[in-house]
């Protein structure tokens, strides 16, 4: 009987290579505080400063890597295996990876989807994000949890083999900026307007111009699917420069105004657009930064929270109807409003619409005498559950209340 011929194994492919030269790469993760943590490089290798925040997605690694809402982040998975179903070119939520940094326990060595084109190792390395993997992101999230969000650095290769001890590294951390204080919006939005067409019944473009409705979207960090969600609605979406002026909102003729999401503390916008929006009683629908953007306008203060609310697994509840929404989420900062009563202001009177049942954070507003209202969650939903969908047509009923 002739003998079976050896088993043959696959050669590692050339990312794999990479990835396994980056596993022998020591890198340390430096918090302001002090403590430290030691794994091996991911993704990139050299250094990269940030806030420090979790996520607790299990999933939609690629979403959160490109919203733009992250700039000037370091992103902690608390999904202990991350990569599993690689990078496509499909799901990103702009044209790059926003996030300062990546830091996660155990990534895939392997990733195992049909759209699938390359590794998220492959692709922070290929952006230039520096990362770090084999830590305790567990321990990591509870310091993060109980001493709140702060300053990070991570260092790798030669930058970390530069460094004198940790002290030279955590000093480096100390001298990098703050979130509190920080105009970042117009460092991530478009530098041109741009125009998401509407869709038909039958999932085409419409022509310019022909839509039922038009909407001017102010980018303060949008993602691509918030005008995706209401071109599906049939509004003709014109996406406008964070810097656009409210004669420059008002000439592409709108029958609503977006405020999108974006980066930064609140407190440093300029709220003449919102206010102008709100003056012509134009419909208006804010999210994430668009909601502490009008809170701000109508007379409400913003605050840092202790380490913010990112990912996909949030519950709010709509006051209005009790219902609880599981919601996506990625904000650090809140608006400051009254939950027992209803307040007035210069625009006629407020009432906070949604409520996080975690911490009774204020997720939502609506104004009672004038068409506008927001949330501070991503109903767009991408990644995430899509119980907050309804608001895009909410947003859709506002418009026709006002044409009517």
């Amino acid at each position: 009987m002739t003998a079976p011929a050896p088993a043959t194994q696959a050669r590692p492919s050339a990312g794999q290579r990479r990835a396994a030269r980056r596993e022998r790469v020591p890198a340390v993760l430096v918090l302001e505080d002090g403590r430290t943590f030691r794994g091996q490089a991911y993704g990139a290798v050299g250094e990269t400063f940030g806030e420090a925040v979790f996520n607790t997605g299990m999933t939609g690694y690629q979403e959160t890597l490109t919203d733009p809402s992250y700039h000037r982040q370091v992103v902690v998975m608390t999904a202990p295996h991350v990569g599993n179903t690689g990078v496509n070119d499909e799901d990103p939520e702009s044209s790059r990876i926003w996030v300062a940094g990546y830091v996660v326990r155990d990534p895939a060595r392997v990733p195992s989807n049909w759209r699938s084109v390359r590794s998220l190792d492959d692709e922070l390395e290929r952006q230039g994000v520096v990362g770090i993997s084999g830590i305790d992101t567990r321990a990591l999230t509870r310091h993060l949890r109980e001493r709140g969000a702060m300053r990070v650095g991570i260092f790798s290769g030669p930058a970390l083999a530069a460094a004198a001890d940790d002290a030279a590294l955590l000093e480096r951390v100390r001298r990098a900026p703050q979130m509190t204080g920080a105009d970042l919006s117009a460092e991530v939005a478009t530098a041109e307007p741009y125009v998401v067409p509407a869709l038909g019944p039958d999932g085409q473009a419409l022509p310019l111009g022909t839509a039922r409705f038009t909407v001017a979207a102010l980018d303060l960090g949008i993602k691509a699917m918030t005008p995706q969600r209401m071109a599906e609605r049939g509004i003709e979406v014109h996406v406008l420069p964070a810097t656009a002026t409210l004669e420059e909102v008002y000439a592409v003729e709108p029958d609503g105004v977006f405020l999108s999401n974006g980066p930064g503390d609140p407190a440093t916008a300029d709220l003449t657009v919102v206010r102008g929006v709100l003056e012509r009683r134009t419909p208006l629908f804010g999210i994430c930064f668009g909601n502490q953007l009008l809170g701000r306008a109508v007379g409400f203060g913003t605050y840092k929270l202790k380490y913010g609310h990112r990912g996909i697994n949030q519950p709010v509840q709509d006051r209005a109807t009790g219902t609880v929404e599981v919601t996506a989420h990625n904000h650090g900062f809140a608006v400051d409003a009254p939950l027992d009563r209803v307040t007035d202001t210069p625009y006629g009177r407020v009432e906070v619409s949604h409520v996080c049942l975690n911490d009774d954070v204020v997720e939502g507003l609506r104004l009672l005498d004038t068409p506008a209202f927001s949330v501070q969650y991503h109903p767009e939903a991408a990644a995430g559950p899509h119980d907050a969908a309804y608001l895009f047509d909410r947003f859709v009923k506002l418009m026709e209340g006002q044409r009517a």
